[in-house]
């Protein structure tokens, strides 16, 4: 039977740093084979050292380590399969980058603001809306927005309502991986609902708005990175500013269009800006 290696041997064995080997441990991804209950002495095996090996290589190719807990929750076709989906997806969000990354470089090379997209300009009617309001990150965001749309939904659907017009989402401050809104899911109707639980009512003010249409495939984050900043430079080239919260709008066409097909749009409430006072 292989002997049992101390931490520091582990650490020299696997390579890995003590600041790692705590950090994994207190997400319980790397725990010891064993600890002395009267000296508190920590002790590793074979078995900790695979382990070790896995979760480094997995944290080569930028899994976090929540995906890695996953990973190694299971074993066999199972570990493969997940491993490959999370790989599919950093692939797909990669691609996604590419257009925005070009936009980037022409900004830092100093050749002005490049329009990467035509705005156009409408108004919009005050309409009433039911809510749902949340504070979360870019990672967490897939996940709130169907979730949220479904319980609005289910709502209007038991108070006998209907939709007045198209479901648009609210940022209310900026989402990122750093920063979480928050964000509000807002659903139009005309109908009498009234607000329970999570669901809120209110009336959304008429406006001017700026606006971007936008493919599905242009829809994806953080592509729509460009159509933001392209409204953002037409409000300053025309004296306009931000009147209310940015929003996205999603037609009704959202979850079936190709991804060439345009289905969202990407709108700026806005008013003239005040005129600049003397000094």
């Amino acid at each position: 039977m292989p002997r049992w290696l101390t931490s520091g041997e582990f650490l020299i064995q696997s390579r890995l740093s003590p600041k790692a080997l705590r950090l994994y441990d207190a997400r319980k991804l790397l725990t010891p084979a064993h600890i002395d209950p009267r000296t508190g002495y920590r002790y590793y095996g074979p078995a900790e050292l695979d382990r070790a090996r896995r979760i480094t290589l997995l944290r080569a190719i930028g899994m976090p380590l929540a995906d890695i807990a996953d990973v190694l929750s299971v074993s066999g076709p199972q570990s493969v399969s997940r491993v490959e989906a999370y790989w599919r997806d950093a692939e797909t969000r990669h691609s996604a980058r590419r257009p925005l990354v070009s936009h980037l470089l022409e900004l830092l090379k100093d050749q002005g603001t490049p329009m990467a997209h035509k705005v156009h300009h409408r108004d919009v009617p005050a309409q009433k809306v039911i809510f749902i309001q949340r504070h979360v990150t870019a990672d967490r965001l897939p996940g709130f927005l169907p979730e949220a749309t479904q319980l609005l939904f289910d709502h209007l659907t038991a108070a006998r309502g209907v939709l007045s017009g198209p479901l648009f989402v609210a940022y209310h401050g900026l989402v990122s991986e750093d920063s979480d809104g928050p964000v509000e899911v807002c659903v139009p109707t005309s109908d009498p609902v009234e607000p329970e639980g999570p669901v809120g009512v209110r009336i959304e003010r008429a406006h001017r708005q700026a606006y971007v249409s936008l493919t599905k495939a242009q829809a994806t984050y953080p592509a729509i990175l460009r159509a933001y900043d392209a409204i953002g430079t037409w409000l300053r080239d025309h004296d306009q500013v931000l009147s209310a919260s940015a929003r996205e709008i999603y037609l009704p066409n959202w979850a079936t269009a190709a991804d060439d097909e345009h289905c969202v749009d990407v709108g700026f409430p806005c008013r003239p800006a005040e005129p600049l006072g003397g000094p």
